[in-house]
């Protein structure tokens, strides 16, 4: 059966790719970018979005579903990345981070719950981050936005059962996307006390990038939700060691795992 899905920050890498993937299967596809004007080749119709804005999230809802008459899916995709000791980020570009990875898709469930809720149906998939289960060295910010959307998924889940709405976590791993381009670096700093260890890993975490899935492999997964009745509350989409060290989190002690963090990122 065709879907109505809105797909934020679906203008590149990831959201993109989703979009692309979902358009081929027969369903109706509105991805989102600030400047849509500026995108020329996308497969599907983008409307204008700032996740930072919420009247923009409230006109882009509102142009959805004036045109289809409902959203079945949405997709919180958008977000960015940051690096750096936390020392060294200035707090403006922390508030800046939670405001796109945590606070823009709060305001978009908020601004897309009462159609579903009136629709007595809807799914919300959150895009998270394996990195939000850990505390990573030099990505403090990051690993913390993506996992407070963990938990704000997991209560809310259960608030808006009652009405037929599903919604569910993905937490990707390193996959070959511009994420790398677009996340804010604290700058290194000579004769800094993390000058060597951050420089070394975040030449190690580009890399990573660099060497990631194929985004198409979230967009398999995505499909495979949306095509399930009872959705779990998390997935996780990667290479087997990056799932594994989820696992290995629960199960070793915490200073044992601390310190194979450690080992690997070779600090």
């Amino acid at each position: 059966m065709s879907k109505i899905i809105l797909i934020t920050g679906g203008s590149s890498g990831i959201g993109k790719s989703i979009g692309e993937f979902l358009t081929q299967k027969g369903h109706t596809v509105y991805g989102t970018s600030r400047n849509p004007e500026r995108i020329t080749n996308s497969k599907f119709p983008l409307v204008a979005l700032d996740v930072r804005n919420v009247e923009s999230i409230e006109k882009a809802v509102a142009e959805v579903i004036a045109k289809s008459g409902r959203i079945d899916v949405v997709i919180n995709n958008a977000g960015v990345g940051i690096t750096g000791p936390l020392e060294e980020i200035p707090t403006s570009e922390i508030k800046n981070n939670f405001e796109t990875n945590f606070f823009g898709p709060i305001e978009v469930m908020k601004a897309v719950l009462p159609q579903m809720r009136s629709q007595k149906s809807g799914l919300i998939i959150n895009i998270t981050s394996i990195a939000g289960y850990m505390g990573l060295p030099y990505r403090s910010v990051y690993s913390a936005s993506k996992g407070a959307l963990e938990l704000i998924t997991e209560a809310l889940r259960m608030e808006v059962k009652e009405f037929g709405i599903h919604i569910t976590n993905v937490a990707p791993g390193d996959f070959a996307t511009n994420i790398a381009s677009g996340r804010f670096h604290a700058p290194l700093i000579n004769g800094s006390a993390y000058e060597k260890p951050y420089g070394n890993t975040l030449k190690m975490m580009d890399e990573h990038v660099d060497s990631g899935s194929n985004p198409n492999e979230m967009a398999i997964a995505i499909h495979k939700i949306i095509q399930t009745p009872n959705p779990k509350v998390h997935y996780k989409v990667g290479v087997f060691m990056q799932k594994f060290s989820i696992v290995l989190k629960r199960i070793l002690p915490d200073k044992v795992y601390e310190k194979m963090l450690m080992n690997h990122y070779k600090l």
